[in-house]
Order: structure tokens, then C-alpha cells, then sequence
């Protein structure tokens, strides 16, 4: 896969984000603070033009990518994407290619990264509950076709996603409400999905 491959599966992946918006910000206030929408569209946003301003290798891209998210005002989710993308580009390439098991060690990194901050697991209500998944579904990828990485990837998060309704949040706002918060996805994990369903566009 070229850099510029992948800078389009990125860019349809923020175009995912963004296109669920109202969908995110309705999510989050039922019981957070009605903002998940506004903050991830900043960051879709952030990580368009960063791509699209790129004049370094894949490294270099997703550098600018981390780098403009951390320069964001906004909720809890920008510091967040900032390290998951920091992490992307300390496992990425420097040069213009990289082949599936280059992408397996970018996003294996970038969830050990993410991992360390967050402490949440899969059950507990958070974008993790997405990205867990679909990175376990990355590193067990068998073929060579990027095609097929990002397919399961997108798979994985999306019913990550949906499993989300099933479990109590345990972080932030809606950790007060409890029980009350079954039944409603978690948004992080939902906006982590789009991102995935993006990213699975060639």
C-alpha cells in the first residue's frame, strides 16, 4: 500500500466521522455531555487537512495527523486520538509503502500506546470497546491484502460498537447513571466504528 493509498482510506475514514455527527451528539446526551459530535468532527477534520498537507513519508503523515489532533480544544477524546495516532506513527514506515504486516505493527502500536493511557478494556464502555476488536482483528489478519485487513477491521469494530449497548459505563459522566446507560451504544465506540467503516473504503 502507498502513502497515498492509505492518506484515502484516511480521508474516508474522517469523511465517515463526520457524515455521524448528529448521530454522535445524540448518543452522547443521553447521558454525557452532548459533545462527542462537535469533538470528533474537529478531529476528522484536523486529520483531512493534515493528510492533505503531508509532504513527508507514511511516519511523517501520521505525525502530522497526531499533531493536529493534540492541537484541538475539546472533550475528553482529543488527548485520546492524539496518542492512538501518536502511537500509529512510531510503529509507521518512514518511506511511501507498506505492506500488511507494516500495517499490523502500525496499528499494534498504536493500540499499545492507547492501551497504557486509557486502562479501559472491552466491557467497560469506552471507544475501546471498538478499538479493541478491530485491532485484535488487524493483528490476526492471515492474507496480504489490505483489502481484507480493513474489512475484518471494520467488521470487529462495528460489532464492538453494537456490544456496547450491552455493558455499564465505567468512565466519565455516564459512569453516574449506571445501569441506565444499557441499552445506548457507547459514542466513542461508535465514532471509533465509523472511523474503522472509513478506513475499509479504498
Amino acid at each position: 500500500m502507498t502513502k497515498t493509498e492509505l492518506a484515502a482510506r484516511l480521508k474516508h475514514a474522517c469523511a465517515s466521522v463526520l457524515s455521524a455527527e448528529a448521530e454522535l451528539t445524540e448518543i452522547d446526551s443521553r447521558f454525557g455531555d452532548a459533545d462527542h459530535g462537535l469533538t470528533m468532527a474537529k478531529i476528522a477534520g484536523a486529520i483531512d487537512r493534515a493528510v492533505d498537507q503531508s509532504e513527508g513519508g507514511i511516519r511523517s503523515m501520521l505525525d502530522d495527523a497526531a499533531m493536529a489532533v493534540m492541537t484541538l480544544n475539546g472533550g475528553s477524546a482529543v488527548p485520546l486520538w492524539n496518542t492512538w495516532l501518536d502511537g500509529m506513527q512510531e510503529g509507521a514506515p518512514e518511506g511511501d509503502e507498506v505492506d500488511v504486516a507494516g500495517l499490523q505493527a502500525l496499528f499494534a502500536k498504536a493500540l499499545e500506546e492507547l492501551d497504557d493511557m486509557s486502562g479501559a478494556k472491552v466491557g467497560d464502555k469506552t471507544m475501546m470497546d471498538a478499538l479493541i476488536p478491530a485491532s485484535q482483528a488487524i493483528a490476526a489478519y492471515e492474507g496480504d491484502d489490505p483489502d481484507g485487513l480493513f474489512a475484518a477491521a471494520a467488521q470487529a469494530a462495528a460489532q464492538g460498537a453494537e456490544n456496547s449497548k450491552r455493558f455499564v459505563s465505567k468512565f466519565g459522566r455516564a459512569k453516574s447513571y449506571g445501569a441506565q446507560t444499557i441499552g445506548t451504544p457507547d459514542a466513542g465506540a461508535m465514532s471509533m466504528s465509523y472511523f474503522f467503516q472509513g478506513m475499509a473504503q479504498a
